[in-house]
């Protein structure tokens, strides 16, 4: 008996017919159906029903299918074990990466680099998407993994998180804005933000979903004027008195240059969050699964920082 009369009986029970069998493994029909005989002769049974229009399996076949299956499987499955022990690791990996503020906290550029050199079988994919299309895209296999902000603090259902950035999210105006008084204000309330124009980022990211759901349970529903991918151009639209942009932690030397004031957001307090996220089972190829391990590795747990 060998593995490839096994593949070949797989085929024909898949296809339900020899020709297109055939056609499938890019071999000619009649020697798919003397390799299929001679197992039916070594096994001393036939395998295969072929009266009627179909092909179909006899009530032997139908018994032996799932080891035939299995066998295909294990060798399959030692091809890889080798494979991995020996550093090859081939095959695809899609990755997903949020914009703006994800790309200045680390530096996947590098990460994805140094594994190319590592593993250059392995064809890598970038896309740059909101976390919400994401975040259906590994729910649909589209995805391996991806750098998302998060809108809620539970985890999404079916993928499994490893906060990279946890921030506090600020209130950014311009200097002579109203809500900076009294003067020496160290907080703004969420409630003070109702009937004030808003700048964020777009609708379907981390930032946006926390800010939405932080409105409607603070009773009001968000302003949002402006709205931009990139949380530097939301900084410079509130800087020029274009409204109140909500953002992560801006640093000091940052505020001054650009000419803008900040406060934490209070009443709730709200936070900025970036996570690895992967499907909660694991990617499903072996090549994911280490870039996986090794952008985890390179991007640790983060501690929330303080305003």
């Amino acid at each position: 008996m060998e593995l490839r009369q096994l593949q070949y009986f797989l085929a024909v029970v898949e296809e339900a017919n020899f020709t297109r069998a055939a056609a499938r493994l890019h071999l000619a029909q009649p020697g798919v159906s003397a390799q299929i005989r001679q197992l039916e002769r070594e096994l001393g049974q036939p395998l295969l029903d072929r009266s009627g229009r179909t092909v179909t399996t006899t009530a032997v076949g139908e018994a032996v299918l799932p080891f035939a299956r299995a066998a295909l499987a294990a060798v399959a499955g030692l091809r890889q074990t080798v494979d991995d022990f020996a550093g090859l690791v081939r095959g695809q990996v899609a990755i997903g990466l949020v914009s703006s503020r994800a790309t200045e906290e680390f530096d996947v550029a590098a990460v994805l680099a140094d594994f190319h050199d590592d593993h250059p079988q392995v064809e890598i994919s970038l896309t740059e998407d909101t976390s919400e299309r994401m975040l259906t895209a590994l729910h649909r296999g589209e995805l391996d993994l991806a750098v998302i902000g998060l809108a809620h603090s539970d985890p999404p259902q079916g993928v499994s998180l490893q906060v990279v950035v946890d921030t506090p999210l600020v209130a950014a105006m311009a200097p002579d804005d109203p809500l900076l008084t009294p003067a020496g204000r160290t907080a703004l309330p969420l409630a003070a933000l109702a009937d004030r124009s808003l700048i964020s980022l777009p609708r379907g990211t981390g930032l946006r979903g926390v800010l939405e759901h932080a409105c409607t349970q603070a009773g009001f529903r968000p302003r949002i004027t402006f709205e931009a991918a990139a949380p530097h151009l939301l900084a410079r639209l509130a800087a020029r008195g274009l409204g109140v942009a909500v953002l992560p932690e801006v640093p000091p030397e940052a505020e001054a240059k650009l000419g803008l004031r900040t406060l934490p957001i209070t009443d709730p307090a709200l936070r900025g969050r970036i996570a690895l996220a992967w499907p909660t089972d694991g990617p499903a190829a072996p090549a994911a699964n280490t870039l996986l391990a090794r952008m985890r590795k390179a991007f640790p747990t983060a501690r929330p920082s303080e305003a």
